[in-house]
């Protein structure tokens, strides 16, 4: 339960009774207070569907306690830095948020309008930056909630779970002045007992794609749990899971642009038994009614349904896991694979949160001066481990924990070693 300071009065925000005191709070644009810190954190009401809820202001999750329902690591930590206020901006004054896409939602002609190729690529581009496919889904799955653990979480997620928060989490987002919640189809967990009815909503979300005017063909965003990709008669075909009898067709280029870009994400899939590969991507209908894609991305999560890059990170979260520690996993967003970002950020020790450094074996000079300039920016003791050179160092204690020393790498190391 969160509660929060309204007037003077304390409130529930999730009770159903706090409904009418959200509705007037947001009517006269009235800030609650968090009481997680000293002096305490304004927060503000938007309303989402019928429904009233309560929202930090934006960019301060940091600046609430990290036990609290509302933290949220510093935004340069991960690749969200990059994005806030740019390809991501909240408007307080009724509670949407803005997105600015990098890829397109129609098609013109025979082909797409013009997408990122989906390579990685450092190039900063003068309109301003976008959010690509990835980091869209980068994006719902950390509104949703899924990179965050606690061991209250145990045992308790599941496509159902998966299905219903980023559902929501799509809920008040606007793209190109449009809901981002009309045009995201997530497949709903299948019950063999409601066949029907899961197939008449699935038709009616999907339904505008097969009545369209002369022009740009309007496509729609799909995430979902890849079951299979296999061989089709032309090309091949991406099948989910509780999704069996939809396939969507990928023709050759995709699937050649998919192998090459996403190598490192289906090596982790197909190696990792109890992995998932969740599947973004944009995808129309055909006169026969045929999805096919026109652009996606992968991402690997564990069995908690929490991201990973490689097995390094998936050692380290399942010992956080095991460990029972509160934490919140880095995205990536655009950030290229070249630079560095925080891992995972502790929010269970004292005095300080800890940020965790997983080093790649492939990190060179450049990524460790990028690192360094990082952790000296940041207020976070850091923790660091040169993985594939060093075992894993012991995880922080709950209480003081002492920062480690950032490592020389690459040119830094040699540099070192010279000068001694």
């Amino acid at each position: 339960m969160h509660t929060f300071l309204l007037d003077g009065y304390e409130l529930d925000s999730a009770a159903d009774e706090s409904q009418g005191l959200l509705g007037k709070a947001h009517a006269s644009k009235s800030r609650l207070l968090c009481m997680c810190t000293r002096p305490p954190q304004e927060m503000y009401v938007a309303k989402v569907g019928q429904r009233f809820y309560v929202k930090r202001m934006p960019n301060t999750g940091s600046r609430h306690a990290p036990g609290c329902e509302s933290y949220e690591p510093p935004a340069e930590l991960s690749g969200l830095g990059d994005l806030i206020g740019g390809a991501i901006t909240e408007d307080v004054a009724d509670g949407s948020t803005a997105l600015r896409l990098g890829f397109s939602l129609s098609k013109v002609g025979g082909r797409s309008a013009p997408v990122s190729s989906g390579a990685e690529s450092d190039t900063v581009k003068t309109d301003g930056k976008k959010l690509t496919l990835r980091a869209t889904l980068h994006y719902l799955w950390d509104q949703a909630g899924f990179n965050r653990w606690t061991p209250a979480m145990a045992g308790k997620r599941s496509w159902g779970v998966v299905h219903r928060y980023l559902v929501h989490a799509a809920e008040g987002k606007t793209a190109k002045g449009d809901a981002l919640a009309d045009a995201l189809f997530v497949p709903e967990p299948f019950y063999l007992q409601d066949k029907d009815g899961i197939e008449r909503r699935r038709l009616a979300k999907i339904a505008p794609l097969r009545v369209q005017a002369k022009g740009a063909k309007r496509l729609m965003i799909v995430v979902g749990e890849v079951k299979a990709i296999e061989p089709s008669r032309y090309g091949h075909k991406i099948v989910l899971k509780h999704l069996a009898d939809m396939p969507f067709m990928v023709n050759d280029d995709l699937h050649k642009r998919m192998a090459k870009r996403f190598a490192d994400e289906l090596e982790l899939w197909n190696s990792i038994e109890s992995a998932h590969l969740v599947m973004i991507g944009t995808f129309g209908l055909g006169p026969t009614g045929v999805a096919s894609l026109e652009e996606l991305a992968l991402m690997v999560v564990t069995q908690e349904w929490l991201p990973i890059e490689s097995v390094f990170e998936l050692d380290l979260l399942a010992a956080l896991v095991e460990q029972k520690r509160h934490f919140t996993k880095g995205m990536r967003y655009n950030l290229v694979s070249s630079r560095p970002l925080a891992t995972a950020v502790l929010q269970d020790t004292k005095p300080a949160s800890a940020a965790l450094y997983v080093i790649p074996p492939t990190a060179e000079a450049d990524y460790g001066a990028a690192l360094q300039d990082l952790v000296e920016g940041s207020e976070l003791v850091a923790w660091f481990w040169r993985a594939g050179e060093d075992p894993c160092p012991p995880l922080p204690a709950l209480e003081g924990y002492e920062a480690m020393p950032v490592p020389q790498i690459g040119e830094q190391e040699e540099s070192k070693t010279t000068t001694a």
